[in-house]
């Protein structure tokens, strides 16, 4: 069995995909499984395990627009699939497998694709099974007959752990940072403002928490953004590393792996953090943290009750209560708390 499988597009929900991914890997260890993904994810899946190699899909390059598309299904098609399983919703996923004419093809019944499926699984309905996102992907293989059973999944941990951290302290190493304690910040959400606490406070919470371990502060975002990473950098009064938009993602996890405590908002580097098993606090507001929220013990989320959240917005039309009414305080409580567990295990 030569399976092909259209991985997710977001970071954050790549590593909710995991747990599917390694079922399949265990079920069916002789079969070769090559995933659809964004560039960016063979930084992700190349030190899982759950895949034999990746096939990059450039949906900004050469695989934009129709012929882009038409590009990439010709590329799938020399590669003769038997089956492919589609993790995202979209129409535009279940398209390209069918243009490729991919025997068998599996998605979720969702967004008008229904006919390009040889087999469309009807999606959950609210509590069939349990409300976070690694349990949607997990159910869509039990039921296109792949799994027995729904299996347990308490946590969501990175295979890399271990590895990664070595090669984060080999990093800070060749600067001279030998044995540094580091407070992680990622203040950025992809494509949602409303989920983004204010800089000035990730800033302060950053250096009350370093001063209390004897840290320095580490600060990651993509491109978008530098102006929130260089507003935080310029308030930090102690130690700091602006890397926001300078690191690949394989790095990023490197140096994650080796925080002492790392402090985000919901985001793609709030998954990355908590399954490498590193002591993570998330501001929540907008968004239900009983679906996409940070799947590991570690992990410890702050948010204020108020009536309209999670409202799901990517921009607030009132005054953003529910992130401003979170305060420094609360966050430091439960780093320094986190911190403390982490110590006492050790």
């Amino acid at each position: 069995m030569k399976l092909l499988v259209r991985a997710t597009n977001w970071l954050g929900d790549a590593v909710m995909s995991l747990p599917a991914l390694r079922e399949i890997r265990q079920a069916h260890p002789a079969w070769e499984i090559v995933l659809l993904a964004r560039p960016w994810a063979e930084d992700l899946y190349g030190r899982e395990g759950v895949c034999d190699r990746t096939i990059p899909y450039e949906h900004t390059g050469r695989h934009r627009g129709a012929l882009g598309r038409w590009r990439l299904a010709r590329t799938l098609r020399a590669e003769r699939f038997d089956r492919v399983i589609l993790l995202p919703n979209s129409f535009d996923s279940a398209l390209v497998p069918w243009l490729a004419g991919v025997r068998e093809r599996i998605g979720y019944a969702r967004d008008g694709r229904s006919l390009l499926l040889t087999k469309a699984v009807r999606q959950p309905l609210t509590g069939e099974v349990p409300p976070h996102q690694r349990y949607y992907y997990l159910e869509m293989l039990r039921r296109a007959g792949l799994l027995a059973d729904m299996p347990e999944c308490r946590e969501i941990r990175l295979a890399c752990a271990e590895e990664a951290a070595e090669a984060g302290r080999e990093f800070w190493s060749a600067r001279g940072e030998n044995g540094t304690p580091w407070i992680g910040i990622s203040p950025g959400a992809a494509n949602s403002v409303a989920k983004q606490w204010p800089p000035e406070r990730f800033a302060e919470a950053a250096c009350r928490v370093a001063r209390e371990v004897g840290a320095k502060v580490v600060i990651f975002g993509s491109g978008a953004d530098v102006e929130s990473g260089r507003s935080i950098a310029e308030q930090i009064d102690l130690p700091a590393y602006n890397l926001v938009n300078q690191t690949t993602l394989r790095r990023f996890i490197d140096l994650t792996a080796c925080c002492e405590v790392f402090l985000t908002n919901d985001s793609g580097g709030m998954h990355v953090a908590a399954a490498l098993g590193v002591p993570t606090v998330v501001i929540f507001g907008p968004t239900d943290e009983t679906a996409t929220g940070p799947a590991h013990s570690c992990a410890r989320v702050v948010r204020e009750p108020v009536d309209c959240s999670p409202c799901l917005l990517k921009t607030c039309p009132i005054d953003h209560r529910c992130m401003t009414r979170v305060t420094p305080d609360r966050v430091v409580a439960e780093a320094l708390q986190l911190i403390r567990n982490k110590n006492a295990v050790q």
